[in-house]
């Protein structure tokens, strides 16, 4: 009875198993099919000294405005994935992003993870009309909220005329959890490699780190030759600004 039983549990693991499996790849097809398909981007293979530096959330009136001051400094080019609900708070920050030449993508309106179907349809729609409506441009990069994303979800982003944009796996920052600035730095400064897509943020929370990380990280990469470039740019579209 006992051996007959843990037959039957071994059976049930294997069964669950093989269901599960099949269940992910139908959820997922992963990261080669995508970077095959060009549907999503995490970075590029590039011997060119260019990095994209992209900041998630905002934009947020006490940290944006700083950051965008450190990138003039620098004369660093980055692409923001903006909130439309900030966006709709803040037009004045998004504005001047865009004048100075950074890109704006698309990071929802409300920040829902997992969004899917006609609720991502709407999401995407609502925050592209406002950044138009500030800038006469209509972004085509959308980044889904903590870079989770199904099959569904990119299917649904390319059909309204986005590409996905994840990021390097090495250079997620996390300086959303408030990790420290040294720990920001040497992150980046130890992992950084050329076509490679760093993940900041600039709103959703306290960003004081972001910036004092930013201001060691900006100067040390510069001397070493990198060159900041926007997403578009670093996937080689000479015109990611046309106005649509």
């Amino acid at each position: 009875m006992k051996r007959n039983n843990i037959i039957f549990l071994t059976v049930c693991v294997l069964v669950i198993s093989i269901f599960y499996a099949g269940f992910s790849n139908a959820a997922d097809k992963g990261r080669n099919y995508y970077e095959q398909t060009g549907q999503v981007l995490w970075d590029i293979q590039t011997e060119e000294k260019v990095i994209a530096l992209t900041f998630d959330d905002g934009p947020d009136p006490r940290y944006t405005p700083e950051i965008l001051d450190l990138l003039e400094k620098y004369d660093a080019k980055a692409t923001f994935f903006v909130l439309g609900r900030s966006a709709e708070k803040y037009p004045k920050i998004i504005e001047r992003a865009y004048d100075e030449g950074h890109e704006l993508a698309n990071h929802t309106y409300s920040h829902p993870f997992k969004a899917k179907g006609h609720k991502l349809e709407e999401e995407l729609r609502k925050t592209n009309e406002i950044i138009r409506g500030i800038t006469g441009f209509a972004p085509v990069l959308f980044r889904p909220v903590g870079g989770i994303y199904t099959d569904e979800m990119i299917n649904t982003a390319q059909k309204n005329g986005f590409k996905v944009v994840i990021w390097s796996w090495h250079l997620d920052t996390q300086d959303w959890k408030s990790p420290g600035v040294r720990r920001i730095v040497r992150k980046v400064l130890n992992g950084t490699t050329p076509g490679d897509v760093i993940l900041f943020h600039d709103g959703g929370g306290n960003r004081t780190q972001t910036i004092k990380a930013l201001e060691q990280i900006l100067p040390v990469l510069q001397k070493q030759g990198y060159k900041f470039v926007t997403i578009s740019e670093l996937m080689g579209d000479i015109s990611p600004r046309i106005k649509k």
